[in-house]
């Protein structure tokens, strides 16, 4: 909250090469058949999207990867193509009509918790991650490694 203020941010708002960029490196770490990796995007953002047809295919891809993508809003903005990506009100889909294969996308805005206590931001933003996770596992078939067991003495 504090470094908040210090920002700024600009235009245009094109969140389809991050993604990709992220998607790229999960799409990696899958060669390995394991449940050991699995990666969060932050975005943060204070304007509508620039590249929403992008971005849908974006997620679209991503959603078959190991990836979730927590997107924050803050300022004034309406944040509407944000809350269409989030795909609370329906399942989102690429404009050919690809429907995503899991639901990865987390949408905040950070003025509803401006005067919240800040555990509250902290579980709003991370709150999907853990069903998003074991979607992902439970789709690819993979179990969730085993710690090496500690020795007894």
């Amino acid at each position: 909250r504090q470094a908040l203020p210090q920002i700024r941010l600009y235009g245009p708002t094109n969140f389809s090469p991050i993604i990709n960029h992220v998607a790229r490196f999960a799409a990696h770490s899958m060669q390995e058949k394991t449940a050991s990796q699995y990666y969060v995007l932050l975005i943060i953002t204070d304007g509508e999207i620039t590249d929403l047809d992008q971005t849908r295919q974006a997620i679209v891809n991503a959603s078959k990867l190991p990836m979730s993508i927590i997107i924050i809003g803050v300022g004034s903005a309406e944040f509407k193509a944000m809350e269409f990506l989030d795909g609370d009100d329906g399942v989102l889909k690429s404009l050919a009509g690809e429907p995503v294969a899991r639901d990865i996308v987390q949408f905040v805005p950070f003025r509803q918790f401006q005067n919240a206590p800040r555990e509250a931001l902290s579980q709003a933003v991370l709150a999907e991650i853990p069903k998003q996770l074991v979607s992902y596992f439970k789709k690819a078939g993979l179990t969730p490694l085993k710690l090496p067991s500690e020795k007894q003495p």
